[in-house]
């Protein structure tokens, strides 16, 4: 009899690892390096930069002048087990795979989590294709096996997003936080019911809605809404719904919406066609 449960086994744990005031090492600084450095950076870590002068990539040797307070360079190769010292999280990404492969037992010995770029058995973790727009980030990840088509997915969901993503979950957030401070508390009746109001504004509500989203109308959503207990429009608070807008200037735009694939029905076929790419290739 064949389970229809689904394979619990064979994947990697996808989460957002938080790296503010952490110190990385990289080693190498070509372009995969330069990629790595930008990563970093924008996790809001510092950074000790080993590599030789010649081998810095264009990129590279541009982050490292824009912010000399948040990476020291170190014009040398990786030198032993003294570089590793205070150090959160250590990424290579050199030629030399002999010494990429001591690196990676060394910071396996010192239990430092570890990413050696192009030699998947050498990584605790992978980087995979981002997606970022400001707080929004989607990782796709082929857990090693093809980071190509990690690539070309990517790229497929870039078309599927309008560009107003990134702005309506950040005007969301202050929502929350805004919230939180009027009705602050962890768990408990309070807690659930702010949870349950903050998913019923998201539900009722188109999501380029919250892109119009100020101090006043923030006022009037918590103040007409959450202490009443009710969801008020877009309008109820003074904005003017941008999807309705638009219906009302382009009535085509409404069934062109229908007839588009949603980003979340792509996002469910990638799944399936890389997980039976994955299979066939284990077979």
């Amino acid at each position: 009899m064949v389970s229809d449960a689904p394979q619990l086994s064979g994947g990697s744990l996808l989460i957002a690892w938080q790296l503010r005031n952490k110190h990385v090492l990289i080693v190498g600084g070509g372009e995969v390096a330069s990629g790595r450095i930008e990563s970093i950076l924008v996790a809001d870590a510092s950074i000790s930069l080993i590599c030789p002068r010649a081998g810095l990539h264009p990129r590279s040797r541009r982050l490292i002048e824009q912010h000399p307070d948040r990476i020291t360079y170190h014009d040398r190769v990786f030198s032993g087990p003294g570089d590793l010292e205070d150090i959160d999280m250590v990424l290579t990404a050199i030629d030399d795979v002999s010494r990429s492969r001591e690196i990676y037992s060394l910071c396996r010995d010192t239990k430092i989590p570890v990413n050696v770029a192009d030699i998947p058995d050498a990584c605790d973790f992978y980087f995979g294709s981002q997606v970022r727009d400001g707080p929004l980030q989607i990782m796709i990840s082929t857990n090693g096996e093809s980071p190509k088509m990690s690539a070309m997915i990517r790229r497929r969901i870039e078309r599927c997003l309008e560009g107003y993503e990134g702005e309506a979950i950040a005007k969301a957030g202050v929502l929350r936080q805004q919230l939180k401070e009027r009705a602050p508390g962890v768990g408990g009746d309070v807690g659930r019911r702010r949870m349950r109001w903050m998913i019923d504004i998201c539900n009722a509500w188109e999501m380029e809605d919250f892109t119009l989203l100020d101090d006043e109308m923030i006022k009037r959503l918590l103040d007409e809404g959450w202490e009443k207990n009710i969801v008020p429009s877009v309008e109820d608070v003074g904005g003017t719904s941008r999807r309705a807008s638009r219906r009302r200037e382009d009535p085509e735009a409404s069934t062109l919406s229908i007839v588009l694939p949603s980003l979340g029905a792509f996002l469910a076929g990638a799944a399936f066609a890389t997980l039976g790419l994955m299979l066939k290739r284990r077979r």
